[in-house]
């Protein structure tokens, strides 16, 4: 009888509070989650009424009970009905946790949420098959393990259209290693004692205390451009660089750190979001930089922010620049999509970010679009090119049937996602998706930004009909047909990438040190609360994780292949040299590089199949684009483009002997007794960071470790890309009224001859001839005077 009665005084308490949003009574001022008069909202006022709670729509995503006056009263349970029907099961604090958000979000966008935990920002996947590649290839070429392990979903449940899916698994049987069925959960942290029998395993304390704080399980640290949401509110929630809240809610804090800048979901452009009476709609690109400001570094890379170890420049009161993202920054040449207004979401799709039921090692395997789909080529508009244009996995370029367009995204122009004039239909991304916010007009495109602008762009066949596309420009993408067959656009148009050569990690066992394992803490939840939130201190693992590099650059980065098979720009990825300090405060490593062993890596290089360091070079999209290419002898020749490593990698001397400074004698043998080290030896360490190949061809390092066909350039493509000494080291050096310009665009004005690429291939053979006989002739006077001047000494001799 108590029982009953306690349940109906619950159902009265909920009745009452079905008068009147209940929650609005503290929270006043609170920011509408959405407009009233969207969608969304509408389907959430249907589901509180369902729920036997009209008006109290708070609750259809938080949980909680309306009705209580005590804080602690209201921040507890949920409603009868949600029990047994979809909605929260208890109080959510974070609805957007990917823990719980089947029961939330998950209601409306089923499929997204059943995809979540198979997309990389969730697995992290590449970047634990990275940091174990570095620590000695702990599991080969195989992406075994992930933040939390699973499996992928029933293939019926995958998303995209029929042709995406079927490429997909495609491309799965073609990569297996890179999109296993089943994944298991990283090992756990190790203990110092473990540490003491096998020091490798310390990368599972690496992971856990830094490369795997930053994943959508998770909120990650609190740190300047750190904050952010978790699950769907990682991209969904607008949060500021100081993670402040600056709407007109009383009851929230606006001095305590951690809460969104808004109370406001962020998405699309048909959504619009009000900041200090400021309307903006999309996702921000600072948002994704919150996390895409480390490894890669593509968010920061896009704004044009290159890190430096420096803090210039001052502000008004003469204090250095502040940190973010715990660094420091330069502004160099931001990406011009960047500079026209683009977002993130403006060319990632759908299936990049939510995942589509795929598990996928590396950023390969999830992005699905390509900088043709857009642009084409000066010989095929985009429509005209075939499915998997640019995105081969193959060395060969991709041929078959136009892809065409689609006009069949009824259900987006409903919810009125992009405008109603569809033109001639949308664009198709290179693995069969339709690309909402690209639409064919004709002979142009018209891209639907997400905050809400509108770009008319060209693509380079029109602009070749137009005679709009320089001379320098169509001799390299429209005569010499192995740039645009083999090269990613990207390898020329990217102006300059971050390269952070030597990844010196130090763990540290020694005096009990501990620090958080961010990982453990964002898999303990309460109501898709994590750990991380309220006290990292329940989850100290042994050991303290420090880094440090050896030297920064941004100028014109490597080459080298990728995983699609094309020649892409490459930069330092997990140069892993380690140092592991033991409980005795002696290292048990120092400075120390992994070989491999058993493995063969860089099929097309003269490589042993072990003995290779594990450190790695990643090719990689810097996101750096320019309308302006990088210069021809910036490759052609370039030492440090093919692969040898800046100047050829002879800046450095012998790193596998410690360098020691102090008074010498001239044959620098060390005068005092009590010396240091200045520079400790790294023993494996036999060539320069940037060194990926000796002239010989004779692999140093590790080019890529995810995709097959990764691997630095060939003998045979580096013999074709070498001119250093030829034609190139000259032609900046000719007369042109605006800047130096090659040699074919000077003789075609000033001559008046046409040169197209069957007589660029004939001036390059003839001036390698031509080369080779002067250093014949060379060499015949040499050796003519040589011999004279040894027949001269035997006659003085005689005399």
């Amino acid at each position: 009888m108590k029982k009953i009665l306690s349940v109906m005084a619950l159902l009265a308490v909920f009745i009452m509070a079905a008068e009147e949003n209940g929650c609005v009574e503290c929270h006043k001022g609170i920011e509408p989650i959405r407009d009233h008069s969207s969608k969304m909202m509408q389907e959430i006022f249907k589901a509180a009424a369902k729920a036997g709670a009209e008006g109290n729509d708070c609750i259809v995503c938080h949980g909680g009970n309306p009705g209580a006056k005590d804080k602690d009263l209201a921040h507890r349970g949920t409603l009868p009905y949600f029990e047994n029907h979809k909605g929260p099961k208890a109080f959510y604090p974070f609805p957007g946790s990917p823990w719980i958000n089947e029961h939330t979000c998950g209601m409306c966008h089923e499929k997204q949420v059943a995809a979540q935990e198979n997309n990389l920002m969730a697995t992290e996947q590449g970047k634990i098959h990275g940091a174990l590649w570095g620590f000695g290839a702990k599991d080969g070429y195989e992406h075994t393990f992930t933040n939390f392990g699973g499996t992928s979903p029933d293939p019926h449940k995958r998303l995209g259209t029929k042709k995406y899916r079927k490429y997909m698994e495609k491309l799965a049987k073609l990569e297996p290693q890179g999109f296993p069925k089943e994944t298991k959960e990283l090992p756990p942290a190790p203990t110092a004692e473990e540490v003491e029998k096998d020091p490798s395993l310390s990368v599972y304390t690496y992971l856990r205390q830094e490369c795997l704080r930053c994943h959508t399980g998770g909120k990650g640290r609190k740190r300047r451009g750190d904050y952010r949401g978790i699950g769907c509110a990682s991209c969904h929630v607008p949060y500021s660089n100081a993670g402040l809240y600056e709407g007109d809610d009383k009851s929230i804090s606006k001095t305590e750190d951690g809460h969104m800048l808004v109370h406001a979901i962020q998405s699309s452009r048909k959504v619009q979001v009000r900041v200090h009476d400021v309307n903006y709609s999309g996702i921000p690109v600072e948002t994704c930089t919150t996390c895409h400001n480390r490894g890669k570094r593509i968010g920061v890379s896009y704004q044009g922010l290159m890190e430096t170890e420096y803090q210039a420049t001052f502000d008004s009161e003469g204090n250095g620049q502040p940190k973010l993202h715990t660094k420091r920054y330069l502004h160099l040449t931001e990406d011009i999509h960047y500079s026209k207004g683009m977002l993130c979401q403006d060319c990632h799709t759908s299936n990049d970010m939510h995942g589509d039921g795929f598990f996928r090692g590396a950023n390969l395997g999830a992005v699905e679009i390509e900088c043709q789909d857009c642009h084409g080529t000066t010989s095929k508009y985009p429509w005209e090119l075939p499915l998997g244009y640019s995105d081969e996995f193959d060395t060969k370029p991709k041929t078959g049937k136009a892809r065409g367009t689609t006009k069949s995204l009824a259900a987006y122009l409903k919810q009125g996602a992009i405008p109603k004039d569809k033109g001639d239909g949308f664009l198709l991304s290179a693995r069969g998706n339709p690309m909402t916010k690209a639409v064919r007009k004709g002979d142009k495109v018209v891209m639907h930004l997400a905050s809400g602008k509108e770009i008319t762009l060209t693509p380079l066949k029109k602009l070749k009909a137009e005679k709009k596309i320089s001379k320098e420009g169509m001799i390299a993408m429209d005569q010499i047909s192995a740039h645009t067959d083999k090269l990613e656009c990207y390898t020329c148009h990217a102006t300059w990438a971050p390269q952070c050569y030597g990844c010196h990690v130090k763990v540290d066992y020694s005096g009990g040190k501990q620090n958080p394992d961010y990982l453990a803490a964002s898999k303990h939840h309460v109501n898709g609360k994590t750990g991380e939130v309220d006290s990292l201190k329940d989850f100290l693992v042994d050991g303290k994780v420090t880094e440090t590099r050896s030297y920064l650059r941004w100028e014109d980065p490597t080459l080298s292949q990728n995983g699609e098979g094309r020649i892409s720009p490459t930069i330092p990825g997990c140069q892993v040299t380690l140092t592991v300090i033991g409980k005795n405060g002696k290292a048990l490593l120092q400075n120390h590089i992994w070989k491999l062993k058993g493995l063969e890596q860089g099929k097309g290089v003269s490589t042993p199949k072990e003995g290779v360091n594990s450190i790695t070079m990643s090719p990689v999209h810097p996101h750096t684009v320019s309308k302006k290419s990088r210069s021809c002898e910036s490759c052609h020749s370039s030492a440090k483009a093919m692969g040898y490593g800046i100047n050829g990698g002879n800046y450095f001397a012998d790193q596998t002997k410690s360098t020691i400074v102090d008074l010498m004698t001239a044959d620098q043998k060390v005068l005092p007794k009590q010396v240091d080290e200045q520079i400790p030896a790294i023993p494996n360490l036999n060539h320069d960071y940037s060194s990926m190949l000796d002239e010989n061809g004779t692999q140093l390092q590790t080019v890529g470790n995810h995709w097959k066909l990764s691997q630095a350039l060939d003998n045979e493509t580096r013999s074709k890309l070498d001119r250093r000494g030829v034609c190139l080291s000259c032609h900046q050096e000719m007369p042109n009224e605006d800047l130096a310009v090659s040699l074919m665009v000077h003789t075609a004005k000033f001559a008046g001859v046409k040169i197209d690429n069957d007589m660029h291939k004939n001036i390059v053979h003839k001036t390698i001839l031509l080369s080779a006989w002067v250093q014949v002739l060379a060499g015949l006077v040499l050796g003519g005077s040589l011999v004279y001047w040894l027949m001269r000494r035997r006659r003085k001799r005689r005399r």
